[in-house]
């Protein structure tokens, strides 16, 4: 039986050499590809993991950096990096197009069936994609109900599911109402799930370094947010008959 393969990718932006991962499902023909962005610590097995378990399913996967190779441990660092970041919505666009033209590049990549899903910063990424008006099938976050310029939403031509912990003190109620009216406002076929309990960076097994306050992992909701982007994937981005005809063995079980 054939099975996904991955390879290493190097691409400018940002003013750094970004090294992402690509996953590609077994078989030779196009496919369905995900733009896959990670939590603003950066790049990490977590998210290379995600993309081969997406190439299992049968689409193409791009887990890409935000950091120049460098996955940031420090709490302080990685704040003074992405908070400036998240700020600025050109410069969050030019690091998603970065990515999304190393995706397109893929020959295995079918350039009409692209959807971004992100957590955190990657998260944020995604939407201003959507913001700039690329022709996305579907937008995916987790906890990055991040609220963009007036009006630019209505942009957004896909889908948008977002999700977030209820006890997340970087996403709190104010913000997520936010993030909701724009997205109602610009008239997006909007979705926001909220797991009872959890905090930010829910999704994320622990880590071996020190994390800002309020981030904890629930390993529940973590199993849950992963099948609620694999169903919004099923729905927006399926991978057709013809597809699945070269894909082994599927599963949607959440990776670890």
């Amino acid at each position: 039986m054939e099975t996904a393969t991955t390879r290493t990718v190097e691409y400018p932006a940002d003013g750094l050499t970004m090294i992402g991962h690509l996953a590609l499902p077994a078989g030779v023909g196009r496919r369905p590809a995900v733009l896959l962005g990670p939590e603003g610590t950066g790049l990490s097995d977590v998210e290379r993991r995600r993309a081969d378990a997406l190439a299992d399913l049968g689409y193409v996967a791009l887990a890409f950096d935000l950091h120049g190779g460098r996955y940031l441990r420090d709490p302080e660092e990685m704040l003074a990096r992405c908070l400036p970041l998240l700020a600025d919505p050109d410069r969050m666009r030019d690091i998603g197009h970065a990515a999304l033209d190393v995706l397109c590049a893929e020959p295995r990549t079918d350039p009409d069936r692209i959807a971004a899903v992100g957590y955190g910063t990657g998260g944020a990424i995604g939407l201003e994609l959507g913001r700039g008006g690329v022709g996305l099938r579907a937008i995916g976050t987790v906890n990055a109900t991040t609220t963009g310029r007036p009006g630019e939403s209505a942009r957004i031509r896909c889908p948008v599911w977002a999700g977030v912990g209820s006890e997340d003190p970087i996403m709190p109620p104010a913000q997520r109402n936010a993030f909701t009216a724009e997205m109602q406002a610009a008239g997006v076929d909007w979705r926001l799930t909220v797991y009872g309990g959890a905090l930010h960076a829910f999704h994320h097994p622990p880590v071996d370094h020190p994390v800002a306050p309020g981030v904890g992992f629930h390993p529940q909701h973590a199993r849950r947010a992963w099948r609620d982007v694999v169903d919004l994937l099923a729905e927006c981005l399926p991978v057709s008959s013809g597809d699945a005809d070269e894909i082994g063995s599927r599963s949607a079980q959440m990776p670890h």
